[in-house]
């Protein structure tokens, strides 16, 4: 027992693990992570619609949308009730995506704290990781379960990010009762870039790449590529020679 309390409380701080790929992949995939979310969470634009009456000039309203992108609580902002003899009602944009967007958000962000905690244990208790057999099982468990989460969340936040231009772009029009009144009375007028977004789905393409290539390295640790020797069976000695 005390063998073992000296090893978890043996720190031996040592960068030589961030030079092998072990590290300086879980490196890159902390960085790759943080990308992930504030690319996704820290979004926040504007869609925009001209609005025409007869004998009034077109009026352009702006409903402003962001992260979670819970679409159906947003509503265009300074727009009279009484507007168009009050044929125009508070109107809301179409759809849901928090789900897909929170999911993506909440995983990379808890990718980002297991990397940190993994780059602790390389730095300063390698002797510790590889020293006990465990250890290096659990970091490839979690390294094969992380990689699957990336291609689930990632593709689920992709289809998301697709019905989320939709709800925003010009096919709008079609979902806003006023705009079927008379011809011509809605026309669309402008999206903000979703430059971000499209950047947050391919870093979390690009992280599951990184945590599938990572895996080898990590079994390489196990006892599955590597297993430990058994002891040499005792015998007697050899007669010397005559």
């Amino acid at each position: 027992m005390e063998r073992v309390s000296q090893k978890m409380s043996g720190l031996q701080f040592n960068l030589g693990p961030l030079k092998e790929p072990l590290g300086f992949i879980k490196v890159l995939q902390w960085i790759f992570s943080i990308f992930a979310f504030a690319t996704c969470g820290g979004y926040s634009g504007y869609t925009s619609i001209k609005v025409n009456c007869s004998g009034t000039k077109n009026e352009t309203f702006k409903a402003a949308f962001g992260y979670p992108f819970r679409l159906n609580t947003v509503v265009f902002k300074d727009l009279d009730s009484k507007y168009c003899n009050n044929t125009w009602h508070p109107t809301h944009l179409v759809g849901d995506f928090s789900s897909s967007a929170q999911f993506f958000v909440t995983f990379a962000v808890l990718v980002f704290l297991y990397c940190m905690a993994a780059l602790v244990l390389y730095v300063g208790y390698l002797h510790l990781y590889r020293g006990a057999g465990k250890l290096p099982m659990i970091d490839f468990v979690i390294t094969m379960v992380v990689t699957l989460l990336w291609l689930i969340s990632t593709s689920a936040w992709a289809k998301a990010l697709t019905d989320i231009k939709v709800s925003t772009g010009p096919d709008m029009v079609l979902d806003i009762p006023f705009c079927h009144l008379s011809p011509k009375s809605c026309l669309f007028d402008a999206v903000s870039s979703m430059g971000s977004l499209n950047v947050s789905v391919v870093i979390g393409f690009l992280n599951l790449i990184l945590w599938a290539g990572n895996a080898w390295f990590v079994y390489k640790e196990t006892n599955l590529h590597n297993p430990p020797e058994a002891p040499a069976p005792g015998g007697t000695p050899a007669p010397a020679g005559m």
